[in-house]
């Protein structure tokens, strides 16, 4: 397989793994009633954003593919760092008001243009849920990590 064909691949990997992602959280929360909190949210919209930054990467263009692996990077690592601070700091409190994610969600209005996707629901404390014993971010966190390695990956190909 070329360099060019696995380069192609990782983007269009990116784009149904971030949108895989947040069709998951969609079915957990209107099929199982797992409801979102702000830092949920940030990370739906986060994986919405490498699916966007990914587009231009499946062109020939290598200064495009350079440009949207490292806007990959960047958003992956912003991932990481929400899922790890909704684990370990969010988690803990009462209330998500006025916090980074609330702020940023508010911001773009995206919960309110569409609701059903980028509403929380819960408080950072209530949204705390474990799937097969594992916290559910830790599930963001790994595709998280998967992401920027594999752009990180991409970024050093020639």
């Amino acid at each position: 397989m070329s360099p060019a064909a696995t380069q192609r691949r990782f983007f269009g990997a990116s784009i149904v793994v971030s949108l895989a992602a947040v069709g998951a959280a969609l079915v957990s929360q209107h099929g199982f009633d797992i409801m979102p909190c702000p830092w949920c949210i940030l990370q739906r919209v986060i994986f919405v954003a490498v699916a966007i930054a990914a587009l231009p990467g499946l062109l020939p263009a290598r200064m495009l593919q350079r440009l949207a692996a490292l806007l990959i990077e960047l958003l992956a690592l912003a991932g990481a760092a929400s899922a790890l601070w909704q684990h370990f700091v969010a988690a803990s409190s009462n209330s998500c008001d006025l916090t980074l994610a609330d702020k940023l969600i508010r911001q773009l209005g995206l919960n309110e243009l569409w609701p059903a996707v980028f509403q929380p629901y819960a408080s950072c404390a209530d949204a705390a849920v474990k799937l097969l014993g594992v916290p559910y971010e830790f599930y963001s966190l790994a595709l998280f990590v998967l992401l920027a390695v594999a752009a990180g990956w991409s970024l050093t190909r020639r």
